[in-house]
């Protein structure tokens, strides 16, 4: 666990505590074979995070003879990178690392998602900035997570106030690196998810310049390897299950949520608590409306050649795994 608030010290810390289990998760690759284990990809935030604190799936599978491997990533690229080295069969991400995953050539499937959370998620700029509105970025240094949902909430905020992609100077930093960047001013706006966006509105003072709401869905997404998911069907299911049951009571009961998350992020329970209120819960099947919202994403991330080539989503599917059919 992470006691610690999230300072610039202490955001490094984290992210360093973040890839040395995923640099060695990388070389056990070949325990993908290994039926008994079940590799599971985290992030410090949402409803995976609140299942492995509570030990109810690994209890529930332990009855079934199968171990699960919790590995923790600082986002959502860094772990199904971690996928599509064979290191993982389980994780969750959000909207457009799936996209850069699957154009990578990564054998990853669409397992469910959740509500849409567009609040979830925001571009932020120091208290004192002149920065004002989207419009003042043309020309500024921006911050954020290549491959993350904020990219694409990036491209959306930019194309709504009429600004071209290329007239800002884009930053590719993970987010401890870019919470300093921020700090000392070397980057005039972060564009950044909670609870690191909480983190920076209490701990920093940052000023919400534009959030989600109206531009992007902010799905979190479920996904498998193709071969787990293949393989056994059955577990998937049962996550889902486990995921729903703890989601209903995070969403009834955001308190006590945020109270098992606080020191588990290294942030304080008040803190955590916007972010808790600003997640969505509920593995949803993801239906075909789902699936067309993610192929727009990957076509705008085509058109600007932020992937080398076209892709269609529904291609990381299986039929019958996750997926609910047209009406």
């Amino acid at each position: 666990m992470f006691r610690n608030r999230l300072t610039r010290r202490g955001a490094i810390a984290l992210l360093a505590a973040a890839v040395v289990p995923t640099i060695a998760s990388f070389s056990i690759g070949a325990r993908a074979a290994d039926p008994e284990v079940l590799r599971i990809g985290y992030q410090k935030y949402g409803t995976l995070t609140l299942l492995k604190a509570t030990g109810a799936l690994d209890k529930r599978l332990a009855a079934q003879g199968i171990n699960v491997k919790w590995i923790e990533f600082p986002a959502g690229p860094q772990l199904l990178e971690g996928l599509n080295v064979g290191s993982l069969d389980y994780g969750t991400v959000g909207e457009a690392p799936p996209i850069f995953a699957q154009a990578a050539g990564a054998d990853l499937v669409y397992i469910g998602n959740e509500p849409p959370a567009p609040a979830g998620e925001a571009i932020v700029v120091p208290n004192d900035s002149p920065i004002k509105s989207v419009k003042d970025l043309k020309g500024k240094r921006i911050a954020l997570n290549k491959g993350s949902n904020v990219h694409f909430l990036l491209v959306k905020l930019l194309e709504k106030s009429g600004i071209d992609y290329k007239d800002v100077n884009v930053v590719y930093l993970p987010p401890a690196d870019a919470r300093a960047a921020f700090e000392k001013k070397a980057v005039d706006a972060w564009v950044i998810w909670d609870p690191f966006l909480a983190a920076a509105q209490t701990q920093l003072d940052a000023r919400i310049v534009a959030d989600g709401a109206g531009v992007v869905s902010n799905h979190q997404f479920y996904l498998a390897a193709r071969p787990y998911a293949e393989r056994r069907p059955d577990v998937i299911k049962l996550i889902t299950e486990e995921l729903n049951k703890v989601g209903d009571w995070a969403r009834d009961k955001p308190e006590d949520a945020a109270a098992i998350l606080s020191p588990l992020i290294g942030l304080d329970q008040k803190t955590t608590l916007i972010a808790v209120k600003r997640f969505s819960y509920g593995a949803k099947p993801v239906t075909p409306e789902v699936l067309d919202a993610q192929q727009k994403i990957a076509d705008a991330f085509s058109d600007l050649k932020l992937i080398p080539k076209k892709l269609v989503v529904r291609d990381a599917t299986i039929k019958g795994a996750g997926v609910a059919s047209s009406k």
